[in-house]
């Protein structure tokens, strides 16, 4: 119960960090696009196409997390949690599609100037709307940053203004070599750059995704080790039918078979024998969520199907 208390305090807690960030991201994005409009920046655009992503993913992430938040039902046994899942997957989606279409402009742009088709930058605005967007992005970042190591939800909104805020730097170099150089071709390399950060986060983002919509067992979860703990419990004989999973990111959820010497059930001692085992997860490897099926020694053989 204890967990569950701190588990909707933590969730509260990503929800208001959420409102913040799409606050301060909400308050410049206009700035933003009409700066790129009138310095006549791709990578300015680019960036605020960037930010209004991280609007929209943000948005997604607050509406993951009070979807999330409620209660479970009879329909839906684990709750609602999974729904933090859907919301990183609508997010990594959300990057890809940004730097595809960033990468495509650029790519025309970087081959318009190839053939004389010069286009006129006013580095100055440029510079200008470029550091207000890195000041920006880097309050959102901080005001998310906390809540990402525990929520996939979470840490996918992280990523994106992450990205962000590097792509403001990015589109600040730029600003400086025109305003230094007049070479307005490092506008469109630094949108092509941009674009190249946010892919890789985005692959990552979505095979975190992809680890938990397919229940795999969680990357810092060595199961080997915890069978061998459940071994070493007093009266433990064989372990099998062992899965490890998780129902959103931090949410792990442990089963598996226990065959026990006669001893156990004969003396009574099976619900001490699962307060330990269930103590055991908890105290060793982080499973609040733990079941375990206690079964006569060699039972396993009469069971049907592989056994783990």
């Amino acid at each position: 119960m204890a967990h569950d208390h701190s588990h909707d305090h933590a969730q509260g807690a990503n929800r208001t960090r959420l409102i913040v960030a799409i606050a301060i991201i909400g308050a410049f994005l206009v700035a933003q696009l009409i700066g790129g409009l009138l310095s006549g920046s791709l990578a300015l655009l680019a960036d605020a196409g960037h930010m209004a992503s991280d609007l929209l993913g943000l948005v997604v992430a607050l509406v993951a997390a009070i979807v999330a938040a409620r209660p479970a039902t009879d329909r839906q046994t684990y709750g609602f949690r999974r729904f933090e899942v859907f919301g990183a997957l609508v997010n990594g989606l959300i990057l890809l599609g940004v730097a595809v279409s960033v990468a495509i402009s650029a790519v025309g742009r970087l081959i318009s100037g190839a053939e004389g088709e010069a286009h006129e930058v006013q580095g100055g605005l440029m510079l200008v709307v470029a550091i207000l967007g890195l000041a920006a992005n880097i309050a959102a970042m901080l005001v998310l940053r906390s809540g990402a190591k525990d929520s996939i939800n979470l840490r996918g909104a992280y990523l994106e203004v992450l990205g962000d805020t590097i792509g403001s730097a990015l589109v600040i170099v730029a600003a400086v070599v025109i305003l230094l150089t007049g070479w307005n071709t490092a506008d469109a390399l630094a949108s092509l750059a941009i674009a190249a950060l946010i892919i890789p986060r985005a692959l990552i983002l979505l095979r975190d995704v992809a680890h938990v919509l397919s229940e795999s067992a969680p990357a810092d979860t060595d199961v080997a080790e915890i069978r061998e703990h459940i071994l070493r419990t007093r009266g433990v004989v064989a372990v099998h039918d062992v899965h490890v999973w998780q129902i959103t990111s931090g949410q792990p959820v442990f089963t598996a078979h226990v065959e026990v010497e006669p001893e156990v059930f004969e003396s009574g001692r099976t619900g001490e024998l699962l307060d330990e085992l269930g103590g055991c997860l908890t105290a060793h490897f982080d499973v609040e969520h733990s079941t375990f099926q206690l079964e006569p020694a060699g039972r396993a053989g009469q069971e049907q199907g592989s056994h783990r």
